[in-house]
């Protein structure tokens, strides 16, 4: 058995960009391409959808039980979005981190920051959309949203965009096939610092 502290550490990457930009669609073709990586789970109020199993695709908890949790600590970062609460459990990230795997966390902006300052060493990458225009077209095109929401989309968008400078990458998502293999290459170059510092 390797001792504790010569174990490997698992890569801790941060994928954060605006509504209807590929995050999901990106963060799904990552984890078929690298074994290692997971995607981390998050803890959500909002209810199942139809396709959707708990403890797989999220864990869904109660509004009680998710306000427990996050005053005891058991959350990363948390957020509200459209009127429910997400949150990273800390626990899930932390054992699947120390058990040398890389993991994969989709989360927005203020979530990013949270896990920055507790997490320094973590990879923070941001998916920029071609242009907001580009954007527009893309969450009109999805048919989930109504007018006033995607308006209120594309204005939080904006400020999102604003924060693109404190990420360690920008990559632009002007093709899913372009932006994978622009990301490809950043978790390969960030493994093998991985490797380097634990020798």
């Amino acid at each position: 058995m390797v001792p504790r502290r010569l174990r490997k550490k698992g890569l801790l990457l941060v994928i954060s960009a605006p509504s209807g930009c590929g995050k999901t669609t990106i963060s799904k073709k990552l984890l078929s391409i690298f074994p290692n990586l997971t995607c981390s789970r998050s803890v959500t109020t909002r209810p199942p959808r139809d396709n959707e199993m708990d403890g797989k695709d999220y864990f869904f908890v109660s509004r009680k039980e998710f306000f427990k949790m996050r005053k005891k600590g058991e959350l990363l970062e948390w957020a509200s979005n459209f009127g429910n609460f997400y949150g990273t459990p800390r626990r899930f990230v932390k054992k699947t981190v120390n058990d040398g795997k890389d993991i994969l966390l989709a989360i927005d902006v203020k979530g990013a920051k949270n896990i920055r300052k507790l997490i320094p060493e973590s990879v923070h990458v941001f998916l920029m959309p071609p242009s907001i225009a580009d954007l527009k077209k893309r969450l009109r095109g999805r048919g989930t949203d109504k007018l006033k929401d995607v308006k209120k989309r594309l204005a939080i968008a904006k400020r999102e965009m604003a924060q693109a400078k404190l990420y360690d990458y920008v990559v632009m998502n002007d093709s899913i096939k372009n932006a994978v293999a622009e990301l490809r290459e950043i978790v390969s170059d960030e493994k093998n610092k991985l490797k380097r510092q634990a020798v």
